[in-house]
């Protein structure tokens, strides 16, 4: 599985946690036929896309602003997602942790499924819409 959490803009902790299935193709932009809709001027329609591959997860941007990696700044135009990697829509725009569940990360941390739940319950981050205002 793979879970998109948007960050705050200021104190990067999560407003809202999206998860999808290791077969899935996610597209994240402004429209309403993206998997993960985020209403800001910056965002384009269809922004970016994160594809699964034979081994690993690929990140391309669709969108006219750019996306760029937070940790250096760079902007990406296609890159294979890392466990952990943050990414801003625009280089002004919201931020996107990308985290990669499997089992053998969850054995990196010491974690099971269960703490995985727990931590989300315990965050209180809303999960149930795909939509989020950004301001």
């Amino acid at each position: 599985m793979i879970t998109l959490t948007l960050l705050h803009p200021i104190k990067d902790v999560p407003v809202q946690k999206w998860t999808f299935e290791p077969d899935t193709t996610i597209r994240i932009g402004r429209s309403t036929k993206n998997d993960v809709i985020l209403y800001s001027a910056v965002v384009s329609r269809h922004h970016l896309e994160i594809r699964p591959t034979d081994s690993h997860w690929e990140l391309v941007n669709l969108g006219t602003n750019g996306t760029y990696e937070i940790k250096t700044g760079k902007r990406i135009n296609q890159t294979i997602v890392v466990d952990g990697m943050i990414i801003c829509l625009a280089k002004s725009g919201p931020k996107i942790q990308i985290s990669l569940d499997s089992e053998e990360t969850r054995q990196r941390h010491g974690t099971t499924e269960k703490d995985d739940q727990s931590t989300l319950t315990q965050e209180q981050v809303s999960k149930d819409t795909k939509d989020t205002l950004i301001t």
